[in-house]
């Protein structure tokens, strides 16, 4: 049942984990094969083996679709990881932070190899999951990673390298599968569930407190659309709401789930989501009100970036400088999972 759950919720999921995170990347801009699964059958242990975890992990081949090519391309996967890391997290995070976001890469990695072995995806052309490199969307290659870095390339490879060489072989499990452990840059204080965003529960991707992301400057933001703009995007979206009223009477009631999400909002006399309203304006986050100008300008006041399911970026990062290792910030986001290693 847990694997149905999975390979459901990574149909939703999947578009919307590997977006480029404008507030959280190491560049400072804007979140699979036989011979893998050989790999993971034939290796016991690694502990205390940097120089063959880092090995391995080069030899290792992840087929990952590039969405802007359209080409199956085969990533090693210490290649993959570094590149992830760098991808979703900056330089200035604490390495302990770092390391559950590459532990975190890993497990997604892998519960979408188990996904398509379940159930492929025919637009995946037998691919893992899809992502971007040159838009640093899911992860950076090597000569990216050059042009981002510049003078400080070596500096922070060799870092992420280092990190990477640490906890590689580790993944996050639950009931001995690797968990669909997605993230985001940060939260409105609750982390969200899978099932308000993607319709699915899994029992590691529930509400938790991230209290410490509500420290974050970028948390709460505003954004202001024209009356035309809102108009468009709606119908676009929504195609028979009636917005023949003021603008000031196209929202009506809203709803929040208990994290603090808009579960549902009442648009043109139709009930919709929050997570689809978000996605159909393009706001940060669930988690907004809205308010009309006298210009027929509308606001929207959101808190957080991102879906909010799981692991926090930011929220990582800030229990780190509190002191937290990886593995108690990983058991935080995901509840009930175990660490182990492949």
């Amino acid at each position: 049942m847990m694997k149905k759950f999975l390979v459901q919720l990574l149909l939703f999921s999947a578009l919307t984990l590997f977006l480029p995170i404008a507030a959280a990347a190491l560049c400072g801009g804007a979140p699979q094969t036989s011979a893998f699964t050989t790999f993971l059958s034939q290796q016991e242990s690694t502990t205390g083996q940097s120089a063959q975890t880092q090995d391995a992990a080069q030899e290792v081949v992840l087929p990952i679709l590039n969405s802007a090519t359209g080409e199956v391309e085969q990533v090693p996967l210490r290649d993959f990881l570094i590149g992830a890391a760098a991808s979703e997290m900056p330089a200035s995070y604490q390495d302990e932070a770092i390391k559950a976001q590459i532990i975190a890469a890993h497990s997604y990695a892998l519960a979408n190899r188990d996904a398509q072995q379940a159930n492929p995806d025919p637009d995946l052309k037998g691919a893992w999951f899809a992502a971007n490199p040159d838009g640093h969307e899911g992860y950076i290659r090597p000569d990216g990673l050059k042009a981002v870095w510049g003078d400080q390339y070596q500096e922070y490879y060799d870092r992420l390298a280092a990190l990477v060489d640490e906890v590689g072989g580790l993944v996050v499990t639950y009931e001995g599968n690797p968990a669909l452990t997605t993230y985001y840059a940060l939260c409105n204080g609750t982390t969200e569930t899978s099932e308000a965003v993607w319709g699915q529960a899994l029992p590691y991707l529930v509400s938790v407190d991230s209290a410490l992301d509500l420290t974050s400057p970028d948390c709460e933001q505003t954004l202001t659309l024209s009356m035309q703009d809102v108009y468009d995007k709606l119908n676009l979206a929504f195609y028979t709401l009636d917005l023949s009223g003021t603008p000031d009477t196209w929202f009506g009631q809203t709803e929040r789930d208990a994290a603090g999400y808009v579960s549902t909002v009442q648009i043109g006399g139709q009930t919709i989501k929050g997570t689809e309203l978000r996605e159909a304006l393009g706001l940060r986050s669930a988690d907004f009100t809205v308010t009309v100008g006298e210009d027929n300008a509308f606001t929207f006041t959101t808190r957080g970036f991102g879906h909010g399911v799981g692991l926090s970026q930011y929220g990582a990062n800030a229990l780190a400088i509190t002191g937290k290792r990886y593995d108690e910030i990983l058991s935080h986001y995901y509840p009930g999972t175990a660490l182990a290693e492949i």
